[in-house]
């Protein structure tokens, strides 16, 4: 015959509800993404021109009417599909830059329409790479970016290919890379790309990721065409040692694509860059 212990059945019930207690302790301590809410890493290949720039520098209106002449354009990537490029044209669009590339593992699959469209309608345009400097080298990704759409001729239509500098969108800002080794990158994949095309490569950049992850370093201006971003009224101060901007992407929500930029001259400025 078992005999009722009042103190055990207690000493249980106190036990259970601190085992309770417990795990609800230890869950609530989960982060949110590991309780299976969403990633909010974006996918490898998603990353085009001005990515980031909304989110670190923000926005501060449109341009003021500029006093100089200005030729609009527009930067295209995978994300927008399909483009509207008779529509653009008959907006004032004159020039546009098409992503290609990113890293050595991706290529747009829009490329075909977006970059042979905007030739057809009448645009000069020139293609970019995306760079993910801690996943190969910059020759690696030079090379790769030639291979696959980054090319140029002389046909008074193609632009020299664009290097796009900014922050990580899957990772740390500046990709793992103190301040030189950034340069050393930069360098790098610059070196190899005029090596393969005979051309200097235009550098999409803002001043705040350029400051913060090469340190300010100005020896690129005397051979690298400037694309500056910034979503504001004016460009305000550039990166080291360049003293004026060729382009300047200035608005994500533009007609039609969202990305429109503003060419820094007239047509046949345009027109000079893309004859080298």
């Amino acid at each position: 015959m078992s005999v009722h212990r009042p103190g055990t059945t207690r000493a249980r019930r106190l036990a259970l509800s601190g085992a309770l207690l417990t795990a609800s302790l230890l869950l609530s301590a989960v982060p949110a993404h590991s309780a299976g809410a969403a990633d909010p890493t974006p996918p490898r290949g998603s990353a085009h021109l001005g990515m980031g720039v909304l989110a670190h520098d923000g926005s501060g209106g449109t341009p003021r009417s500029a006093n100089a002449v200005q030729t609009e354009g527009v930067d295209v990537s995978g994300h927008q599909g399909n483009v509207d490029w008779p529509r653009l044209w008959n907006s004032g669009v004159k020039w546009a830059y098409v992503k290609a590339t990113e890293g050595t593992y991706f290529t747009n699959p829009s490329f075909a329409q977006q970059y042979n469209g905007s030739y057809n309608v009448g645009m000069i345009r020139g293609s970019y790479h995306f760079a993910t400097p801690n996943t190969a080298s910059g020759a690696a990704q030079a090379n790769y970016f030639v291979d696959h759409g980054g090319g140029w001729s002389k046909d008074g239509k193609t632009l020299p290919g664009a290097l796009d500098m900014e922050w990580n969108p899957y990772g740390a800002s500046c990709y793992g890379k103190t301040q030189s080794q950034m340069v050393a990158w930069i360098r790098d994949f610059l070196a190899t790309y005029r090596a393969r095309t005979g051309r200097d490569a235009v550098i999409y950049t803002a001043t705040s990721w350029w400051t913060e992850c090469t340190g300010n370093y100005a020896g690129f201006a005397s051979t690298n065409p400037l694309w500056i971003a910034r979503y504001a009224s004016t460009v305000g101060t550039l990166p080291a040692g360049w003293s004026f901007y060729t382009m300047w992407q200035y608005t994500s929500t533009g007609p039609t694509v969202g990305d429109h930029d503003r060419f820094n001259g007239a047509l046949d400025r345009v027109q000079a860059l893309a004859n080298g």
